[in-house]
């Protein structure tokens, strides 16, 4: 403990690294965890080079870093969570002609597979704006938990 009462700049650097650990293995890139690794990273290097000094001067570092990294990194980080990028077209459910068990739409919208409500939409690359409850469709793709169908 002495040594990191003398090595400020390491303690900051042991903290970020063990939130980086624990942001990416427990808590999937969620934010907070990350921006505060961020900030401790950051205030490390500050220490290192001698711009700040003091643990009340390093605290509050870590606390404007921290709200600054999450002021610049949130939506940038929403929208890469959120991408409909991230399709999947090797399930074995895609090609599967299932039944809506409400009505969809290219934003929601659920269909029956194996005694259970899934998740659907409609594909944006399908020129139909709805398919109705009951309609018989096709999954084409899968987006997280998402189906995405066609009507048949």
């Amino acid at each position: 403990m002495d040594y990191f009462l003398q090595h400020h700049d390491h303690l900051w650097f042991l903290i970020a690294g063990l939130s980086f650990i624990i942001e990416l293995s427990i808590m999937g890139l969620s934010g907070p965890l990350l921006f505060f690794a961020i900030a401790s990273l950051v205030t490390g290097v500050l220490v290192n080079i001698g711009v700040i000094e003091g643990w009340q001067t390093e605290i509050l570092a870590v606390g404007l870093l921290s709200a600054i990294t999450a002021a610049i990194l949130w939506n940038p980080l929403k929208k890469l969570q959120n991408s409909k990028d991230n399709t999947d077209d090797s399930s074995d459910m895609i090609g599967l002609k299932v039944p809506a068990s409400s009505d969809i739409n290219k934003v929601s919208g659920t269909i029956r597979y194996s005694g259970i409500n899934w998740q659907a939409r409609i594909a944006e690359d399908v020129d139909v704006d709805s398919i109705t409850d009951g309609e018989q469709c096709q999954i084409i793709a899968i987006t997280g938990n998402t189906m995405l169908v066609k009507p048949i």
